[in-house]
């Protein structure tokens, strides 16, 4: 059932960036419409089934949330301006690096990973690389696109690790909930201090915005925070590399593009650095951590 929920996962989170860039928005009002609206559609199951869950939590409880939510939204910032200033190719690449900070991260604080789980996620990064390229350029705003990719990369792991804390006393909707409304909140700051519109788009825009919301935020982030009860933040940190061929294959299936051999072989080597990590690093969570939704 992990699995189904996996590939359904990678699937919505696919969806993303096509959706998005064929959304004639900006894309951080975007960002902060699918938090908002994923927060408003959860807000009557949270409120009444686990409201007593989420007013209940401690202080320290309270600012691990925060802190979940808060990396969100700076992720959600940083790779946003990234592909303003430097290639897509690049920023991808940079962005995919969230894996190897999950593993810092977690040697920072004492638990460093094993080889085999090292070399697995090298492995599936260098997949990555082999879909996207390298195409680091050496000018002031490349240079600072590339800086704001690697710290959406690094704002990621911060998110997937942390939630993974949460998770441990929130169920997934409480947890969500919660996440989503500090995320949308902050996102909703950085329009306002930005100058970004919220509004004024057409109604054909407004669909893709919950196309969005729909694939990426409720069948995407919402099942990645469920499967963090249930696999480490190593583990579904690889899976979503597999967001970059997902976003390739269905581009060639819907918009009829060709797809080169590096692609082919992208996948394969992510495949084959996930498949290395899950034998190696197995289940992060006993059973009796998990939360019941």
């Amino acid at each position: 059932m992990n699995l189904v929920l996996a590939a359904i996962a990678v699937i919505g989170v696919s969806l993303s960036g096509p959706l998005m860039a064929a959304t004639a928005a900006p894309v951080l009002a975007i960002a902060f419409w699918r938090n908002a609206m994923a927060t408003g559609l959860l807000a009557p199951f949270a409120l009444t089934r686990h409201r007593a869950a989420i007013t209940g939590q401690n202080r320290h409880g309270w600012l691990l949330a925060f802190v979940a939510g808060a990396a969100l939204a700076a992720h959600f910032a940083c790779w946003v301006a990234s592909l303003k200033l430097t290639s897509v190719a690049a920023a991808t690449a940079l962005v995919s690096m969230q894996v190897l900070f999950v593993i810092a991260i977690d040697a920072l604080r004492g638990h460093r990973a094993a080889r085999a789980v090292v070399g697995g996620a090298l492995l599936a990064v260098l997949g990555v690389v082999a879909i996207s390229g390298v195409d680091l350029s050496i000018s002031r705003e490349a240079i600072l696109g590339d800086a704001l990719a690697l710290a959406g990369g690094l704002f990621a792991a911060v998110y997937v690790i942390v939630g993974a804390r949460v998770r441990e006393t929130l169920s997934t909707t409480a947890y969500t909930f919660t996440c989503y409304g500090i995320c949308s909140a902050i996102l909703l700051v950085a329009c306002l201090a930005a100058g970004v519109p919220l509004g004024g788009w057409s109604a054909r825009a407004w669909m893709l915005i919950v196309a969005v919301m729909v694939c990426a935020q409720l069948l995407g982030h919402s099942v990645i925070n469920h499967l963090l009860a249930v696999m480490s933040p190593v583990v579904v940190s690889l899976m979503l590399l597999l967001e970059v061929p997902g976003a390739a294959l269905l581009a060639a299936a819907f918009l009829g593009e060709a797809l080169p051999w590096a692609t082919y072989a992208g996948i394969v080597l992510i495949l084959a650095g996930l498949a290395v990590v899950t034998a190696a690093n197995g289940r992060a969570r006993p059973a009796e951590t998990l939360v019941a939704d």
